[in-house]
């Protein structure tokens, strides 16, 4: 008879993890003022941990995770911060480094699923789109790809996290030159993405591809310009059915008469008050969309679960200005030894 397992699969970004620790990439939890002066280092990353115990996922994509460069490791730390809080997603993976101390690593409990790198081609050339030189086609963030064993099934894992539009600092002269390029390497960024998924899908491979696009239909202007979203071209809304990503928060992002979900939340200084925005995903291909798979955003407000403990909601406030997003999936369980 075969036997079925849960299996859980969230993406994280985490404000600027990387303050967290000092300049040899160790924990420095003290009382320093972090996240604009709201809460103290230890603070954050107690409100970190508290998170991601709280998710108890097996498998969470870190974006912003901290930084590698001469001396440190993000693998390392992650790895020491897991220890510190006793989280059972111990052991870490990370591929290429960032150029922007914004790191993407994988945190995974290696009772439960075996991870391993996939080939990375993240620096390499990305489409050509009018209005940018050769030297935006490239990845400051590298995606990380990942070969995942969970049970008896295999897939293949992209965590991303692709340009942002947003200005900061710019006076308002430059703020629509640089947004605009900005939206155009985004964009160049999603193509390439595409392509990637697409060569997966022709191999037959089973796809996840997870976490901060900084995008979604109708966020800004720029849209119109460019034609699609970020969101819409990663995802295939133009391609064959059998090419298609999905998450129903992207699907729910594309229809204006309903609410918009959020996963994160923004400081507007003109309108001096947040903002939702809805920037993190988890899609999925169509094959393992008979895995029973189950969305969820933890959202402090909007999931009334975390809304009722107060503990949890203070700690997601404290946390990142994301939210966690994870998805479950139902696995065959690998046979039993000697079965």
């Amino acid at each position: 008879m075969t036997r079925d397992m849960n299996l859980r699969i969230a993406t994280y970004n985490v404000e600027w993890f990387t303050n967290l620790f000092d300049r040899d990439g160790r924990p420095a939890f003290d009382d320093r003022p972090m996240r604009h002066g709201q809460v103290s280092a230890r603070e954050q990353a107690e409100a970190i941990a508290r998170v991601m115990a709280t998710v108890d996922a097996d498998l969470i994509l870190v974006v912003e995770a901290p930084d590698d460069a001469v001396g440190r490791y993000t693998r390392v730390s992650l790895e020491m911060f897991a220890a510190a809080f006793g989280l059972r997603t111990r052991a870490c993976l990370h591929g290429m480094a960032s150029t922007t101390a914004q790191e993407i690593a994988l945190l995974y409990d290696p009772d439960r699923v075996r991870v391993g790198l996939s080939p990375e081609p993240g620096r390499h050339p990305v489409p050509k789109v009018h209005g940018l030189s050769s030297g935006d086609h490239v990845f400051d963030k590298p995606p990380l790809e990942a070969v995942v064993q969970a049970g008896a099934q295999d897939f293949h894992l992209i965590g991303v996290h692709i340009k942002s539009k947003i200005t900061h600092g710019e006076t308002a002269s430059n703020m629509h030159r640089l947004a605009l390029r900005n939206r155009r390497k985004q964009l160049a960024q999603s193509l390439w993405l595409r392509e990637r998924v697409e060569q997966l899908l022709e191999e037959r491979k089973s796809v996840i591809l997870l976490g901060d696009l900084n995008d979604g239909p109708g966020l800004d202007e720029y849209e119109e310009i460019l034609g699609q979203s970020a969101l819409e071209v990663i995802a295939g809304q133009l391609g064959p059915g059998h090419y298609l990503l999905h998450d129903p928060h992207a699907r729910i992002g594309t229809a204006p008469t309903l609410a918009q979900p959020a996963s994160a939340r923004f400081w507007s200084v003109a309108e001096q008050q947040y903002f939702g925005a809805i920037v993190d995903y988890i899609m999925v291909s169509g094959d393992l969309c008979a895995n029973r798979p189950a969305w969820r955003i933890w959202h402090p407000f909007d999931d009334p679960a975390c809304y009722r403990d107060p503990e949890l909601r203070d700690a997601l406030l404290a946390a990142s200005d994301h939210y966690p997003v994870s998805l479950d999936l139902v696995v065959h369980a690998p046979p039993e030894s000697g079965a």
